[in-house]
This record gives structure tokens, sequence and C-alpha cells, in this order.
């Protein structure tokens, strides 16, 4: 059985409570969370030390002991990616395959390092949002699209990466620019890919679902809404990553992705005006 250890911020949160479930199934047991290490103790929560006791995973007092122990790490801190670095550093320079939870990091200086420091020291590294593997998005005939609008629930700063990941997946790693179009109860990005090729990613609110309109340079139009268990899809490919070592998102799309999230954040502080993104890759 190879062993997974967990790095978190706090340990009760939702990716957290499901990821050993889910990752155990998906491997028929070969593979499981059997060590974890949380900063601190959720405010209003379980704390750490009964999350695991719930789970029967242990406890460790520090990310050296949880890196030294484990073959496969995942660095988790879903909603709190201003601790990625801190909570990273010691795995990236294990050589052992890392998974880093989503949002990858809270700007796009912060994921160049990352990935830098993952080179140094050969280990292999990749994050992702589990919207990327919805079978309907992959499925997706990329050749030829022109614009697409999509929709979605929760907030611009932990939540539109669901949207931008398909959309980046979709029209390539090299976006030239954003513009706000959207107000304050409800975030709107028009992001531009050149040559003709725009998004839009709209989110409004927790009741709207994920769903996306593809228009190609026929003029033909393709409705997309992501039904298909797009976590379980994505536990495949976490599972195929630890086994064989070869990150599943390439580097270059996952700073194109947090380029928009931080140039978007920006954006909708001087709405309805350009703001150029720096090159990626």
């Amino acid at each position: 059985m190879k062993k997974i250890g967990f790095i978190d911020y706090y340990l009760d949160e939702f990716h957290a409570n499901e990821y050993p479930e889910w990752i155990a199934e998906a491997t028929g047991g070969a593979m499981k969370v059997v060590y974890a290490y949380g900063k601190v103790d959720k405010e209003k929560g379980v704390s750490n030390q009964e999350w695991c006791n719930r789970r029967g995973i242990k406890l460790l007092s520090s990310i050296e002991e949880v890196v030294r122990l484990s073959d496969y790490l995942i660095v988790l801190s879903p909603d709190n990616p201003e601790f990625h670095e801190e909570l990273s550093k010691l795995p990236l320079q294990s050589g052992k395959p890392t998974y880093i939870d989503k949002t990858f990091a809270p700007d796009r200086a912060a994921a160049i390092r990352l990935f830098e420091l993952a080179k140094q020291h050969e280990t292999p590294l990749f994050s992702t949002s589990a919207l990327r593997y919805a079978d309907e998005y992959v499925k997706v005939a990329k050749e030829g699209i022109e614009t697409i609008s999509s929709w979605g629930p929760g907030r611009f700063e932990n939540y539109s990466i669901h949207q931008i990941e398909p959309i980046v997946a979709m029209m390539g790693s090299r976006p030239q620019r954003v513009m706000s179009i959207g107000s304050a109860a409800s975030s709107a990005l028009l992001i531009d890919f050149g040559a003709g090729k725009q998004a839009t990613i709209n989110l409004f609110g927790d009741g709207c679902p994920f769903m996306m309109a593809v228009n190609y340079n026929t003029n033909q139009c393709q409705i997309i809404k992501p039904e298909s268990d797009f976590f379980t899809l994505f536990i495949r490919h976490l599972v195929s990553f630890f086994e064989s070592g070869k990150p599943a998102v390439p580097a270059v799309e996952t700073i194109a992705v947090i380029s928009i999230i931080e140039y978007g954040l920006q954006a909708a502080k001087n709405p309805a005006k350009w703001l150029n993104l720096p090159s990626v890759g």
C-alpha cells in the first residue's frame, strides 16, 4: 500500500473530508491517506486531532514528518492559497509526487516560484480544478472555438477557477488581457485570447449551475452543462499522476489560470477597462 500524506491549513474542510475515501475506492485500497498535518484548528469546526481520530489517520506534528513518511503528498488549503508556499516548501523539495489543491497560488509570481522550486528538486507537481475533468468539458471539440460564455456560482476569489480552468484548457494558455464587466453583486470577466477569441465568465451566486455556451467560427453553438461525476474523474487523474509521476496539467496552463484570477481581481477595481496580462511561457 502506498501512503499519502495530507498537509493543510486546517483539516476540517470539504476536500480533506472527501479525498481519503475517494482515493481508497479508486485504488481498491492500494493508496490510502495515512498521515496528516494541520497548521491550525478550524475556529468553528472539528479540531485536527478529532478529525484524524474519526478517520483513523495519524496526526503528525510537523510537515517534515509527513514528507518523510509518505510516498505521495497532497497540499490542501483549498480556500487559503496564501498558505500554499509555506505548506509546500518541503514537499516540493522532496522529489515525491505532490498535488497542490485549487486555487494553486494567490498570484502569478507565487505560482511561478512554486513550479521553479519543484523543477529545481525534480519534484513532480500539478494542480487543477476538478471541473477540468467533467466529461462534458473534456469532449468539447477545441478546433475553431471563437467565443465562450460561462456561468457558475460562488465568489470570484475562490470559485472563478472552476470556470477559468476549463476555458484555458479549451482556448489555450496565452490569454492577452482581461476586463471586468460585472457588478458588486455579480462578478463577471471578459478574457481576450487574441486572434478574435474571447471568453466571459459570470458568477451569479450559489443557486447558479455551472454551464457554458461555446461558439465556433462556423457560427455553430454548443450548450454544455457538466453533470458527470467530475470529482471521481479528477481522482482517477490524481491517482494516475501519483503512479506515473507525470503532471496531468502543464505548468503553463496553471500559471495562465492564476494570472487571469490575479488580474481579474485587479480589473474589478477599475471596471470596463482592459488590463493587459503578462506573457506566459
